[in-house]
């Protein structure tokens, strides 16, 4: 027996050059059994590399012309921003009045009474319904404009944004605490009606002030009763009792 399978592995080694293990000792007339040894196949690296050089060429191409279709379809819309979307960038929108509009005037320069005096010349002339005008949160906007949040209010605000000068119009959310349809900021650029009236109302307060500031009366000095020290009502003669603030008859001694 030892000598039969001596055999059968020194005709198995010259053939196939394999160390003998326990498959070479299976008894003749049983079918495959167990794992057998295959010749490994080679491989071909070039292959992946031609396909991932193909594959990346497609994708390359398809963002080109992904990129070159967004950029043919128009300049995406501006949101958010102190300036909002500019309507310049659409087609703009006919300008028409709208009295009933709600409008906020914000000044955002360094000129005194400007809000004021645009408040007082929107009103008269029937642009719009003020709901507020005073300072804005910065005195040194460069660009005036005028701001709108509801499509709908598109033509109005080209509307007022004609009489004041020809202001630009954009879309924000930005001023919805004012609930207001039209925002309108002032800035530096600023050249439309109202700097002639805030000139007048800052010279007018300026007139009424005195050297110190503080408001003037336009009298002259008032008379003293040398008597009691007292200054003398303009109106009745009588010194002005200090005590009570109240002219005092000096004949009667009382008020």
């Amino acid at each position: 027996m030892a000598r039969r399978t001596e055999g059968a592995g020194a005709r198995r080694g010259a053939r196939q050059d394999y160390p003998e293990d326990r498959f070479d000792r299976i008894p003749s007339g049983r079918g495959r059994v167990g794992a057998h040894r295959v010749t490994a196949r080679p491989r071909y690296v070039w292959q992946y590399l031609i396909a991932g050089l193909l594959g990346f060429a497609l994708l390359t191409t398809v963002g080109v012309l992904a990129v070159h279709s967004i950029g043919d379809a128009g300049k995406l819309p501006l949101s958010g921003s102190p300036l909002g979307g500019d309507t310049s960038a659409t087609q703009k929108p006919e300008a028409v009045l709208n009295p009933e509009a709600t409008v906020a005037v914000l000044n955002g320069t360094p000129t005194q009474n400007l809000a004021a005096a645009l408040d007082g010349i929107i009103t008269e002339n029937a642009w719009g319904k003020i709901l507020f005008s005073g300072s804005a949160s910065a005195s040194d906007v460069k660009i005036s404009a005028v701001f709108y949040s509801d499509p709908a209010q598109a033509s109005a605000a080209a509307g007022l944004a004609a009489k004041l000068g020809g202001l630009s119009t954009y879309t924000t959310d930005d001023y919805l605490s004012y609930n207001a349809d039209l925002v309108v900021l002032i800035g530096e650029d600023y050249a439309g009606p109202g700097l002639d009236e805030a000139q007048q109302m800052t010279d007018a307060g300026a007139s009424s002030t005195d050297a110190e500031g503080l408001p003037s009366s336009g009298a002259s000095d008032p008379e003293i009763d040398p008597e009691t020290g007292w200054e003398i009502d303009p109106e009745t003669g009588f010194p002005i009792n200090p005590d009570t603030g109240l002219p005092q008859d000096p004949a009667t001694t009382a008020p």
